[in-house]
């Protein structure tokens, strides 16, 4: 039987944040461009946003009932254990009556029993590590899994160096070619032509500090001659929408046209999330990163401080915003040679197939 045309059987884990959510959904579509008769099965934290985006990409999910487990001390952390074994025994219920091929993890809660199950009978295991600096579930199922793809140098550290292999982050593929975009993105966004334009991404969601920063120093961006796309998310689109009202600035709640957003841009101002950053890596723009310091183990830090120190990209301490951002984003305008060397180096660092090679890792999987 060709092995194309046999049915396979494979189970996802990953969610809690886009960041976990996309890759995982990314992975399942190449797989069903390769194996289209395949069975392909998600599972995910019950009332977090996989439950909600997974169908909409077009798959089954099924939800177990788990957090992770509060930083301090909290009242919430009394529950964890309780989820712990119910999330146990729910995966082991999955497993046992889906009888997956392969079991892929991209981090989040519900990836850790379900993976933790599967290897415990046998099954195949993949995790992939979207970030410089793993989380906790990755760190753990990192000793039961048969291989970990992953996006950055060094995680040896972390993981047995045997089982590494590095990927990068799954992308979209929109973004391959929008350098032939930009005339297209220009209209599409009612810009000025010729004038430079500043992109500034705060997550579907936003960021206050991003966005507190871009409403303090709007009269400074305009004499620089920018004229802005500001996202500035879901949360704070009432408060700062009034801004659009401003000549050369737009404001927008989300972008679903990225690929032009990013065609459009001459400088990008952004969080560094792992997947903004792998984005970023491909469209090759000038980037000053602001990382979130309220994520995990401050993981958006250690991701931009990665690209930093290949001389391909600018990083500024939320704290350090209000002190250092004139100054750095300014000499970052007024020098066009500079502009160019972070443009080229931090292209140097984009892994664009990693969608592929991730899948193409998962079918060495099947043959064990």
């Amino acid at each position: 039987m060709n092995q194309k045309s046999k049915t396979y059987k494979f189970i996802l884990s990953g969610g809690g944040t886009g960041g976990h959510i996309y890759p995982a959904i990314a992975i399942a579509n190449e797989i069903k461009q390769r194996y289209p008769d395949s069975e392909i099965l998600f599972v995910g934290a019950k009332d977090r946003m996989e439950m909600e985006k997974v169908p909409q990409a077009g798959y089954n999910i099924k939800g177990l009932w788990i957090s992770g487990i509060q930083r301090k001390l909290t009242l919430k952390n009394l529950s964890f254990p309780f989820k712990l074994i119910s999330s146990l025994w729910n995966a082991r219920k999955i497993v046992k009556q889906f009888k997956p091929d392969v079991a892929i993890g991209t981090g989040g809660f519900a990836s850790g029993p379900l993976l933790q199950v599967a290897a415990s009978k046998g099954i195949p295991c993949l995790i992939q590590e979207q970030n410089s600096y793993p989380g906790i579930t990755n760190k753990l199922l990192s000793k039961k899994v048969d291989k970990i793809c992953v996006a950055y140098d060094n995680l040896e550290r972390f993981f047995p160096e045997e089982k590494i292999i590095k990927t990068g982050n799954p992308v979209r593929q929109d973004l391959l070619d929008i350098s032939s975009k930009k005339e297209e993105a220009i209209k599409h966004f009612n810009l000025v032509e010729g004038k430079k334009t500043l992109l500034v991404l705060g997550g579907s969601l936003g960021a206050r500090a991003i966005n507190q920063l871009i409403e303090r120093e709007l009269d400074y961006l305009q004499t620089l001659n920018l004229q802005i796309i500001w996202q500035c998310g879901k949360l704070y689109y009432q408060t700062y929408k009034l801004y659009g009202n401003t000549k050369h600035v737009q404001v927008h709640q989300f972008i679903n046209k990225m690929d032009y957003a990013y065609a459009a841009a001459d400088f990008i101002i952004s969080r560094a999330g792992a997947g903004s950053v792998s984005e970023l890596c491909i469209v090759g723009k000038p980037t000053v990163f602001v990382p979130s310091p309220y994520v995990a183990e401050d993981h958006q830090t250690k991701n931009a401080s990665a690209i930093v120190s290949q001389n391909a990209a600018i990083m500024i301490a939320q704290e350090d915003l209000k002190v250092d951002f004139k100054n750095k984003f300014g000499q970052l305008v007024a020098n066009l040679e500079k502009q160019e060397q972070l443009s080229n180096n931090i292209k140097q660092l984009a892994l664009v197939n990693a969608t592929k090679d991730i899948v193409g890792e998962v079918e060495k999987l099947l043959n064990k």
